[in-house]
């Protein structure tokens, strides 16, 4: 196990070797795409890539039901776009205008790089704006995306097939070891028709073109130094203001952990998490669902019988802390010293065929999304679940060292954060075993949908940039979780506090430690696990496409509209942190 992870970084950081291949471990995948005789091809052309991590247009995953949470079916979805968002193609404003020109200008750099001449690299360039301009025109934004019903239309193979003709779904699906799959839930038609399009109208060199540019750029970070470098300067200097490349040891640990990130999580956990500090968190998170079932029985607004499903969702949340009761086996991986991208290709072919081998099968909840070493947590609706990898509850986060006002205003606010997703405007859509379904009276359906659009409407008022606010529905679940989660984790630091009293203070002097009191260190706590560094440009990509707020706003947006902020700092009402009205809340 070590030596395979070992082996996999080794590789990546082996640049004498991976600056002598320079494009030469991309010639299969570039042979394969000139091989092409017809469109009709594309289909078996992409079960076959697919093993090698290509492809183009159409692909399929399995996914769970969310009709019946307890099965996985077999899902296509849109994509094929190189820049942030859909946006980036078809918004009139100059500074888009600009960014599409330096997006063709480094489309024809790459190609150049790859051998090709400069007339005929410029040829590629425009036929892959032109498609994917198509397919940006055909795909749903990101805020549609966001609704579940939006994104279920299960159809069964003739019916994705009459919408998509030029395209052999069954030859696909056969050459991806799937014949047995019958239905798909094709989560956005109107791409399938969009794509579909393309390969009917396009010549053939422009499809290859368009292939040619998506191995290139998927593999430009693993190849030589002049393709990482133009991949650095348009993806990174450009649109994101990065003023210099990562430390190739960071990027390679990135890239050894999504690959074999279980195998690294289990040596990880041992040196980073020991038992008492996953019972400590099981303290913590219990102390949380106590305070958001309380928070429950008061809600002004919610009827008795709503309350009670609720409550029925929250007591079935399951909590899953630190690492998986069952590691994954990654021993079939070939793993080379010499192979950076033979070695990525094979870890991802891996990852898709343990995806495509759980189709028709039941779900298995004690798998995770994430590695143990990872710096973050989620929610799983389908599942009912929240998920804190090892990784984040770590300083800043959490730490046994200090009292429970720091703890709570981090971690704490986290816990809370992700159960109060279980109740945002997409959570909120399915019920306590994880199949999207109304469980509101639709009077409450009502008056929460009102509170929610406050908040959205909130939102979009805070600027990132000059001239770039938040979309406040693109980021409305988290934004919901965000003043959900802090209201929770300061009961639940209240309640601590009346039961354990000095206990829970260790080293405060007259009610204060480092001049503060608890309150203030719950806040402080909460503020710093936020701070961040973004240049202006990564801060419009992310207005964008984030579903997170800013630093900033998910900081001073949050405590403004909790009325205990003010309060602990002797904040005024009609002052900016403490608005008159006490601002948006729905949890």
């Amino acid at each position: 196990m070590q030596k395979q992870y070992g082996d996999y970084f080794a590789a990546c950081m082996n640049t004498e070797v991976v600056d002598k291949l320079g494009p030469k471990p991309l010639e299969p995948e570039l042979n394969a795409i000139a091989a092409l005789n017809t469109a009709s091809e594309l289909a078996a052309f992409n079960a076959k890539q697919e093993k090698r991590g290509g492809g183009g247009f159409f692909g399929v995953r399995v996914m769970q039901d969310q009709k019946d949470s307890s099965q996985q079916i077999a899902a296509t979805g849109q994509g094929g776009l190189t820049l942030p968002d859909r946006d980036y193609y078809l918004n009139p404003d100059a500074r888009y205008v600009k960014i599409r020109a330096d997006y063709g200008d480094h489309m024809r750099k790459m190609f150049m790089l790859l051998g090709d001449t400069g007339d005929k690299s410029i040829a590629e360039a425009a036929d892959v704006m032109r498609i994917e301009t198509a397919l940006a025109k055909g795909s749903m934004d990101r805020v549609e995306m966001r609704d579940p019903a939006k994104r279920y239309h299960v159809m069964t193979i003739d019916e994705v097939q009459k919408l998509s003709p030029n395209y052999n779904w069954e030859a696909y699906l056969d050459g991806m070891g799937m014949p047995q799959v019958k239905t798909i839930d094709v989560t956005s038609p109107q791409y399938v028709v969009a794509a579909n399009q393309e390969l009917s109208t396009e010549p053939l060199q422009a499809i290859k073109s368009y292939l040619r540019w998506h191995a290139v750029h998927e593999a430009a970070p693993l190849l030589s130094k002049p393709f990482e470098d133009e991949n650095f300067d348009f993806f990174s200097a450009t649109l994101q203001g990065q003023k210099e490349e990562q430390p190739r040891w960071k990027r390679c640990t990135r890239l050894t952990d999504r690959a074999l990130g279980e195998a690294v999580g289990q040596d990880w956990v041992r040196q980073n998490f020991p038992p008492d500090a996953k019972a400590n968190m099981e303290k913590l998170v219990h102390a949380l669902e106590a305070s958001m079932a309380a928070d429950l029985k008061t809600l002004p607004w919610m009827s008795d019988a709503t309350k009670v499903e609720a409550r029925k969702k929250l007591d079935a949340i399951a909590d899953k802390i630190g690492y998986p009761a069952h590691w994954r086996d990654y021993s079939s991986i070939v793993v080379k010293r010499d192979d950076l991208l033979g070695n990525v290709q094979r870890a991802d072919n891996f990852e898709r065929k343990r995806n495509l081998d759980k189709f028709g099968k039941p779900v298995d909840p004690s798998e995770w999304g994430m590695t143990p070493p990872t710096v973050n947590a989620y929610y799983n609706p389908p599942q009912n679940n929240i998920n804190f990898p090892a990784g984040i509850l770590q300083p800043p986060f959490y730490d046994n060292a200090k009292d429970a006002a720091v703890n709570f205003g981090g971690i704490g606010v986290v816990i809370g954060h992700e159960m109060t997703h279980g109740f945002d405007d997409q959570g909120s859509k399915y019920d306590l075993h994880g199949n999207v379904k109304v469980w509101w009276t639709p009077e409450d359906l009502a008056k929460f949908k009102e509170r929610t659009e406050c908040t959205a409407k909130e939102y979009d008022g805070f600027e990132v940039a000059p001239g770039q606010k938040l979309n406040g529905h693109l980021t409305l679940g988290e934004n919901t979780a965000d003043n959900g989660g802090i209201r929770i984790a300061y009961q639940a630091l209240m309640d601590t506090l009346a039961k354990e009293g000095a206990a829970a203070e260790p080293d405060y002097v007259d009610g204060k430690r480092d001049g503060f009191t608890p309150e203030q260190r719950f806040f402080i706590s909460f503020g710093q696990v936020w701070c961040q560094n973004q240049t202006e440009q990564s801060a419009r990509v992310s207005a964008k496409t984030d579903p997170h707020s800013s630093g900033e706003w998910r900081t001073n947006g949050t405590v403004q509209n909790f009325d205990e902020f003010g309060k602990a700092f002797g904040c005024k009402v009609g002052q900016p942190m403490m608005p008159v009205g006490g601002g948006c809340r729905t949890w």
